[in-house]
């Protein structure tokens, strides 16, 4: 996929500004310069950069808008992205949602240096990016957003107390164990966890049993 054909599919659910489009397509040569210094996206998976991580980044706002009144939220909340790796999916929300505040958090200090310049060349004054564990942010922060960085169950403790509103994960696989003990060990109330099929909205193989987990505070 290139930057033409990842514009054409959010067109069609977000309204994109001149300058959203221009940092959407500057998001690959730049991944591509910082990739061949600090490898954060595997050799073999930098050619599907759009699909693969962008795209997949973006299914958390594609699921916002099936929420009623939860896309207004997000919009102009405080966000932090735990694991972020190379910006992910950080970076890709906040080209998005520019009212959003992000901070994005990885424990591996050569990953968060190819996430600060990339953000810094895009200009993207609402994100911050901090080499930390989870242990050690205050917060709290209204959302955060993570991909897949552990089971949810050793994710949730990392972030307990830290956030106001809710989580947003993007994980594949069979979750439904997970889910059932994270919910018991953790007493949550039920129907406070939602999912959501990614292939529900992007037809590609690729996002086949991947899925948006959204647990509400």
């Amino acid at each position: 996929m290139n930057a033409d054909e990842f514009i054409a599919i959010i067109r069609n659910d977000f309204p994109l500004t001149e300058l959203q489009e221009e940092r959407f397509r500057a998001l690959e040569p730049l991944y591509r310069e910082w990739n061949a210094k600090i490898n954060v996206i595997s050799r073999k998976d930098i050619d599907s950069l759009y699909d693969h991580h962008i795209l997949h980044s973006l299914a958390i706002a594609r699921y916002l808008l099936t929420m009623e009144g939860l896309i207004e939220s997000f919009s102009e909340a405080s966000v932090l992205d735990l694991g972020t790796g190379g910006g992910f999916p950080g970076i890709p929300l906040a080209i998005l949602f520019p009212g959003a505040r992000f901070t994005l958090c990885d424990s591996v200090g050569k990953k968060t240096i190819v996430a600060k310049a990339v953000s810094a060349a895009l200009g993207l004054d609402n994100v911050e990016v901090v080499n930390a564990r989870a242990e050690s942010l205050s917060g709290p922060f209204d959302y955060v957003v993570s991909r897949a960085v552990a089971s949810l169950v050793d994710f949730y403790p990392w972030v307990k107390g830290k956030f106001t509103d809710g989580i947003l994960y993007l994980k594949g696989g069979d979750v439904v164990e997970e889910i059932s003990t994270l919910m018991g060990r953790n007493r949550l109330r039920r129907g406070c966890i939602h999912t959501w099929m990614i292939s529900s909205w992007l037809k590609d193989g690729y996002f086949d049993g991947k899925l948006v987990i959204h647990l509400e505070k």
